[in-house]
């Protein structure tokens, strides 16, 4: 047994690992990508030559060969001292990264209604990765987790009292590894403790939320009882109105296909016809394609009225803090965020924020800004490293 830590993180048709030292260094990481299709592949992040895969690999045959490729390539010779796995949706049942064992994945399994694209491949993942490494600690890592601090005035639907006693509906916020890390990460910044630090944190990708955290703890945050709920996101919706339901039922529109719509055609993609990616929405924008054009100010806009909303649930803010694929490059989006916030006295400078902070510790804020605004590139696996090692080893 080695002092590494590895870090597995099952997608619906993806998954990837990254292998840390015990100073939680990043030696490793690999992709694997398409499964479930004939097409699968698989590479380590430095290597050319891809890694070979069974024809329609599964999770699990993709998890066997790429451990073969990092033991192949010395990376991993011996088995890590621990295993850190993200899940995705942990209910009201998982408040905090715990071990694994057979009740565990009761647990979880129980919750797979809740993610049912994404719950299952994480239990796939945890049974395959046991399989290999039956004898060293697996530590699950919930996405949910941080937000299970919101007040029930900010995690009540206004639904009957039985939607939430008997069918656990509730608001449970995504992304809870990346805004944890915010906080942490701002804090230092900020020559602050976590839980003296108080923050907006907008986590923007393909998948977007916004969450509200005071003195360390989540308060407020966009997604809901699944991560369809928010802002405008690369294909999801983000926030309609329920009764869109009806209308398109009332025009042969099923539920199955209304959710297929709000969750992969909808957002970025819908909004321009054609692409989520938002690079190249602004340069299609720069060239005159109005739906590009359009889709980025809604995008923005919403993004504005959310980082508002947020507000109401903070006594103070320390700052407003940009990450994901999105917020840490787009220097437009920050720039056009900014611009609706006029009110709150958010001002960038633009020099700065050209740069996506990385001239000046992440601060892009102009002097005249009522409030720091900052750039942290999120490093999820990293909190999952960290938070394997610390129960493994407890």
């Amino acid at each position: 047994m080695t002092d590494t830590i590895l870090v597995v993180n099952c997608g619906s048709s993806s998954l990837k690992l990254a292998l840390f030292d015990q100073q939680f260094k990043k030696i490793a990481s690999a992709l694997a990508e398409r499964l479930n299709n004939p097409d699968a592949f698989a590479h380590i992040a430095g290597q050319e030559a891809p890694v070979p895969l069974p024809t329609g690999a599964d999770h699990g045959q993709a998890l066997a060969s790429l451990v073969k490729a990092f033991n192949e390539s010395g990376y991993m010779s011996q088995p890590p001292k621990a295993i850190g796995h993200r899940v995705v949706h942990g209910g009201e049942t998982f408040r905090e990264s715990t071990l694994v064992s057979d009740d565990t994945m009761t647990a979880i399994e129980a919750c797979a209604e809740l993610a049912p694209l994404h719950n299952p491949v994480n239990l796939e993942g945890i049974r395959a990765m046991r399989e290999l490494f039956p004898d060293i600690p697996h530590v699950v890592v919930f996405d949910t987790a941080f937000h299970l601090t919101l007040p029930p005035r900010a995690y009540r639907y206004a639904l009957p009292e039985q939607c939430y006693t008997d069918w656990s509906i509730r608001r449970y916020g995504f992304h809870g590894t990346s805004h944890s890390f915010m906080v942490q990460e701002a804090a230092n910044r900020l020559n602050q403790t976590p839980a003296t630090t108080s923050i907006i944190s907008a986590h923007l990708g393909n998948g977007c939320s916004i969450t509200a955290i005071r003195d360390g703890l989540s308060v407020d945050t966009s997604m809901g009882l699944t991560p369809l709920e928010g802002l405008v996101m690369g294909t999801r919706s983000g926030d309609v109105d329920p009764g869109l339901f009806d209308f398109l039922a009332a025009r042969g529109i099923s539920a199955a296909d209304a959710h297929h719509m709000l969750n992969y055609d909808s957002g970025l993609l819908g909004l321009s016809g054609q692409t989520n990616d938002m690079r190249t929405l602004c340069e299609l924008a720069d060239h005159g394609h109005e739906p590009s054009r359009l889709a980025i100010d809604v995008f923005c806009f919403r993004l504005a009225r959310y980082i508002g909303a947020m507000t109401s649930s903070l006594d103070r803010l320390d700052a407003l803090v940009f990450t994901g694929g999105i917020g840490e490059n787009s220097a437009r989006v920050r720039s056009q965020t900014a611009s609706h916030l006029k009110l709150l006295g958010v001002r960038l400078d633009e020099e700065l924020n050209h740069h996506h902070g990385r001239i000046s510790d992440g601060r892009i804020e102009s002097p005249e800004s009522n409030y720091p605004v900052l750039v942290i590139p999120t490093n999820e696996e990293l909190v999952i490293a960290r938070e394997a090692n610390l129960r493994a080893h407890n």
